[in-house]
């Protein structure tokens, strides 16, 4: 058969419900039980790591055999399958391997897994793998470097597990003098029931290979990739989904949304400005006492304006984190005038608005700025000076009511300190300040944010819980963009070409080749890094907010096009059943928690689910939601009726589901489709390449964003 005669057949309906079916099955009570489990075969590469990392994230249970390690089990008929209850279970809903065939030829595990996969209609997900007729391809006819492709998803990759992309898949090329991705592109093998999802076209010739495809023989499937990757690459984040969904065909365990989130700090107040000459901020710690004059930063009315118009036009609302109190002392300063105050308050309903406390001081210990840097003031006995409980208490109900009596659409439980202060800040205050929780208790506060690149994990604070932010290199300090470039090439440029040369000696820090132009660095630079490493936040899964400050809605506006890249290329690359979702901080951080608790059950071995038919079961410890990704049409089974599971997103409904009323597990009823009927068995395959051997370029292996956390290096002089 050619590879389109099946096209029509390998839509989403038909791959939806294919799992799980045995060899014609005489009856539903033959059905077998299949565990909701991913078996993952690793021989140690980039490509099968990134893939856990996606299972990981999703928070897909699975289990990894490690071939590089001498008391691996062994793969046979024992450890795939066994009965449970008297029914035939199989152990794992789809195996991925780092190759069609790691074992090689002759193999009895090979041959085990075939025989699995045969029986229980099991896919096999082949992580990278030579294109060849064992693959169901022609020998590659391009092999070499996919730096810079522009890949695409084809009509069967649109109508099956790629349906949530626009069409473009575009590989990346950060250096020029290093190979990011190698790979492999083929067209199908004669004869080859064989179904690309993913091309691209083939250098020097008219025809396109596959780069993504299933493979189906044997009465077996397989999706052959043909490029190496690694969790970070863009190409991989934007195929991600769709592999765990073809191997999975839309009945798992986890889940996966495209989050993107920013909270503008200090709004109704300001911000202190750089200066280019001194090369810090008058009126900050990091001037030292009399240098300089303040010079501050406010938005205006217009910027204001500008900014609901923004976010209406765009339908993305902004979180506004507000000190009331920059706005009484602006009104005190001019005759009871404040026109920024009065524009957003009247454009209230355009954003979201988060305590951020009324003067915005520091929360901490009190701080020692007679020095650079500065330190944590004394008591008489030796300890740490702390800001008093009142003290943090007043801020956060001042503020709050300041923001009632504006109208402020508040939801009380959220707050973001100052500096995210009274949270330990090293190396100063390697300590929260004790006094911070019982104020947080005084009002009533349960979700506090963090600064994600000092405070990475979610953590209780008091009787809350800590959201961490992405913090964005728009500095707070910066309304115009040359100052913004003066900055950034203070930071990120070697002493000999006039920087601090601070990245020259930092673990996360790269230094630039050569200072930024004054006049086109932010546009041709600085705003390019920065959406490609938020685009990397969005893509990967993670509903962490990132923040920028008012300053930067100022000015030279020079948030938005940061910004406004990022939302243009996330709507070039996704269709519109995969929109980004933007939460609001409380939100986050529930979200946050309930996957902490998830994955905790998860990686303890506590949860346990399987599917019989058109049902899934899910059993988790008492107060544990359960997180999944099921097929359009679900519903969740009560004592009395049903209800409908979870929210549509990307083509599927995903959501958090716990046991109904006098139930101890979660049963799930799926919508009725055909299923998969196994084919007769064949000869194994030779395999000609072992396994491990197929080119990874240097940098599929080592490749990561700048930063810890993904983000460009934190080791700044500013505020954050």
């Amino acid at each position: 058969m050619n590879h389109t005669a099946r096209a029509a057949a390998l839509g989403a309906g038909a791959l939806l419900l294919a799992l799980s079916l045995p060899g014609n099955p005489a009856a539903a009570a033959e059905l077998p039980r299949i565990d909701l489990r991913v078996l993952v075969v690793t021989d140690g590469g980039p490509a099968t790591a990134a893939l856990t990392a996606e299972l990981d994230g999703q928070g897909t249970p699975y289990t990894t055999v490690d071939l590089r390690q001498s008391g691996r089990p062994v793969i046979d008929a024992a450890y795939l399958a066994d009965t449970a209850d008297g029914r035939a279970r199989a152990k794992f809903q789809a195996v991925v391997l780092p190759n069609d065939n790691p074992f090689g030829a002759g193999s009895a595990e090979m041959a085990a897994l075939a025989s699995y996969e045969q029986t229980y209609s099991i896919p096999q997900v082949d992580a990278y793998t030579y294109a060849r007729p064992e693959a169901g391809l022609r020998a590659p006819e391009f092999s070499g470097s996919l730096d810079g492709v522009r890949a695409q998803v084809t009509a069967s990759g649109k109508s099956g597990p790629f349906g949530y992309l626009a069409g473009q898949v575009p590989f990346e090329n950060n250096a020029s003098a290093a190979s990011e991705s190698y790979g492999f592109l083929a067209e199908p093998a004669p004869g080859a029931d064989f179904t690309s999802y993913v091309d691209a076209p083939i250098p020097g010739a008219s025809g396109r290979g596959s780069l993504v495809g299933e493979y189906r023989h044997d009465g077996r499937r397989e999706l052959v990739v043909t490029f190496v990757y690694n969790q970070h690459q863009q190409q991989f984040r934007l195929l991600a989904r769709g592999i765990v969904d073809w191997m999975t065909q839309g009945v798992q365990l986890g889940s996966s949304r495209n989050y993107f989130a920013v909270h503008v700090d200090d709004v109704f107040g300001a911000d202190d400005r750089w200066d280019s000459e001194l090369n810090c901020t008058p009126g900050d710690v990091d001037c030292p006492p009399g240098q300089g004059t303040p010079d501050p930063i406010r938005m205006t009315a217009d910027d204001a304006a500008y900014a609901a118009q923004w976010s209406k036009g765009r339908k993305f609302p902004l979180d506004m984190a507000f000190n009331g109190g920059g706005s009484e002392l602006y009104r005190e300063e001019n005759g009871g005038a404040d026109p920024l105050a009065d524009r957003l308050i009247a454009d209230r309903g355009e954003h979201r608005w988060i305590n951020h406390t009324y003067n915005h001081p520091f929360l901490g210990c009190v701080q020692d700025v007679s020095t650079v840097p500065w330190t944590c003031a004394k008591n008489a006995d030796g300890g740490t000076r702390y800001v008093s409980r009142t003290e943090i208490s007043q801020q956060i109900s001042d503020n709050r009511n300041w923001g009632q009596r504006a109208g402020l659409p508040l939801q009380s439980g959220e707050l973001v300190t100052g500096e995210h202060s009274g949270l330990k800040v090293l190396p100063q205050q390697p300590d929260d300040n004790p006094n911070l929780g019982p104020a947080l208790r005084d009002n009533g506060v349960t979700w506090l944010g963090s600064d994600n690149s000092r405070d990475r994990g979610q953590r209780p604070v008091g009787p809350g819980l800590t959201v961490p932010r992405f913090p964005m290199n728009v500095f707070y300090n910066a309304g115009r963009t040359s100052e913004q470039i003066d900055e950034y090439n203070w930071i990120y440029t070697r002493k000999a070409d006039g920087g601090s040369g601070v990245c020259e000696n930092s673990s996360v820090a790269t230094c630039l080749e050569s200072p930024l132009d004054s006049t086109t660095g932010y546009q041709d630079h600085i705003v390019p890094v920065e959406s490609t490493i938020a685009m990397g936040h969005v893509l990967a899964n993670d509903p962490r907010p990132h923040f920028i400050h008012q300053s930067n809605l100022a000015e030279d506006r020079i948030a938005y096009p940061v910004l406004g890249s990022i939302l243009d290329a996330y709507g070039a690359l996704f269709a519109d059943n995969a929109p980004v979702v933007n939460l609001r901080m409380a939100d986050i951080g529930g979200e946050l928690r309930s996957r902490a608790a998830w994955d905790t059950a998860v990686k303890a071995g506590k949860v346990t689910a399987y599917r019989i038919g058109d049902k899934v079961t899910v059993q988790a410890p008492s107060g544990v939601a359960a997180r999944a990704t099921m097929p359009t049409g679900t519903d969740q089974q009560l004592l009395l009726g049903t209800d409908p599971f979870g929210s549509a997103y990307a083509g599927r409904t995903s959501g958090w589901v716990s046991p109904a009323l006098l139930q101890s597990r979660v049963t799930l009823n799926l919508p009725s489709a055909p299923g998969v009927v196994g084919e007769a068995a064949a000869e194994q395959p030779d395999v000609t390449k072992a396994a491990g051997k197929l080119p990874v370029p240097p940098g599929a292996t080592t490749y990561v964003k700048p930063g810890t956390d993904g983000h460009t290096p934190r080791a700044l002089p500013t505020r954050r």
